[in-house]
């Protein structure tokens, strides 16, 4: 499947009974506020594909609120593309600047919101110094690649006082929130373990082996920039901060190796020019996609990044299959797994709580029948009884509707209050960012890491209230005699 197949399923929005939980239509998350006198002001580092969802929307749907004032990024092809994707939807170009003078950029342009979509190994030097300039900061996730970089950030957040959102996508879409409701609600009781396991197939994990998300220094690595989402989801639904973690990795899929085996002479460097594109099941053609085209093929020769990279070259060091066990301050434990070159795409989750269980997946294909990213369910199973699917809630858009319940969230100048606490800040970006620095450390070590002996400073975040872990618990019915 493309990316964009792949990220958006389309469903009819159902209103009945999801109050604000609703991803759509927006009118019933958030009540417009008569526009202020001044809309805020964004300046965005990083102008590739990511950019382009806030580029988007600043420009159109809120451009009443807000307004973009700088764009800055290494690459000057990128960010012509960038101006003129703004001539297009808002009829001005915002003047660019290139990362040596992101400082000019904030004195001369002041805006009030600096947005972070540069690669991860770079997130801390932006939101740092637009900390130490007077801005606030909207980054990306993860929030950054290593513990060191971590306490940057958290020092600078002490220091200036700026605030700093996580775009945690996942959190508003309308299943997962769905999923929240219900754990917050006693629908299962308190939660005491957790298993989730993550895949990822062979077309969207492959592309990771493909892009600088090859090399750990640009984004820790898998459990560091995808599976940061994951912690996340786990931390908020739990409403719970991880405190020790134990992993294990490796890579032995996307590896020269397994080119062999494959029948391949290679590896070789990239797809475009590979001898042995004819025979190779994951060529991938930059010039017939459009948006990677313009975006990255066209602009290669500015700063030699190529997207087409071949994912079995020996220099990749990033992990392809991993296991996680996280143990929270509740005395919840999660069991985690991902895999970077799965059959199918998507996720299973179970909770299991003291008055049953609840179930949860997005992909999993039904026995016999073709995997379906946009096939969501949720199951509760009570300690005794009967199971009961629950229709789960739904919306429209990419990432199953949660992207345009965030970005109200974000540029809305008065959204309504949000009983989830869906707004992520600083401290849940690191909190769960670090559970993945944490399983990197395992896997040098190979022993296991308390996450408060790798930043210090660092506060819980603040979630929503969960069911009491001491109250009485219901006695379940009598087994049959």
């Amino acid at each position: 499947m493309s990316a964009v197949d792949r990220r958006t399923f389309l469903k009819n929005a159902s209103t009945l009974g999801l109050g604000l939980a609703v991803a759509s239509p927006s009118s019933l998350l958030h009540a417009a506020a008569p526009a202020p006198a001044a809309r805020r002001r964004y300046a965005v580092v990083g102008t590739g594909s990511r950019s382009m969802m806030y580029q988007t929307a600043i420009e159109t749907d809120f451009r009443d609120h807000a307004e973009l004032v700088g764009l800055c990024d290494a690459n000057p092809g990128r960010l012509q593309l960038a101006r003129e994707r703004s001539r297009q939807l808002a009829g001005r170009t915002p003047p660019t600047f290139a990362p040596a003078d992101f400082e000019k950029m904030l004195a001369t342009t002041k805006p009030d919101f600096v947005i972070v979509t540069t690669i991860d190994g770079t997130h801390d030097d932006y939101i740092v110094r637009a900390m130490d300039a007077g801005c606030d900061v909207i980054s990306e996730k993860p929030l950054t690649t290593t513990p060191e970089k971590c306490q940057r950030i958290v020092d600078a957040r002490a220091r200036t006082g700026r605030t700093c959102r996580v775009t945690f996508n996942l959190r508003y879409a309308p299943a997962c929130t769905h999923v929240k409701h219900l754990l917050m609600n006693g629908e299962i009781g308190d939660v005491l373990s957790v298993d989730l396991h993550w895949m990822l197939n062979t077309a969207h994990g492959a592309d990771y082996f493909r892009r600088w998300h090859a090399q750990k220094k640009n984004s820790g690595g898998l459990l560091v920039h995808k599976s940061t989402h994951h912690f996340d989801l786990v931390n908020w639904w739990l409403g719970a901060v991880p405190e020790s973690v134990f992993a294990t990795g490796k890579r032995e899929f996307y590896t020269p190796a397994m080119a062999r085996r494959l029948g391949l002479a290679g590896p070789h460097e990239r797809c475009r020019t590979c001898p042995e594109k004819s025979r190779c099941g994951f060529y991938v053609d930059l010039a017939r996609n459009p948006e990677l085209k313009s975006l990255y093929l066209d602009h290669e020769h500015h700063d030699g990044y190529v997207r087409d990279r071949c994912i079995f070259r020996p220099e990749v060091d990033i992990e392809d299959t991993m296991n996680v066990l996280v143990r929270y301050n509740t005395g919840a434990t999660l069991t985690y797994s991902l895999n970077a070159f799965s059959a199918w795409e998507g996720y299973t989750i179970a909770f299991n709580g003291t008055r049953g269980r609840l179930e949860h997946s997005v992909g999993a294909p039904k026995p016999g029948g073709q995997p379906v990213w946009g096939s969501t369910r949720i199951t509760i199973l009570p300690l005794r009884g009967p199971a009961r699917e629950i229709e789960p809630w739904t919306g429209v858009g990419d990432h199953h509707g949660g992207d345009r319940v965030m970005l109200e969230d974000l540029f809305l100048p008065s959204p309504a209050p949000d009983n989830y606490l869906r707004a992520a800040d600083e401290r849940a970006g690191a909190a769960s960012a670090l559970v993945g620095m944490a399983a990197n450390r395992c896997f040098e070590t190979g022993q296991p890491v308390a996450l408060k002996d790798l930043v210090r400073g660092l506060a819980a975040p603040t979630y929503s209230p969960m069911p009491s872990r001491t109250a009485p618990v219901p006695m379940p019915p009598a087994l049959p005699q």
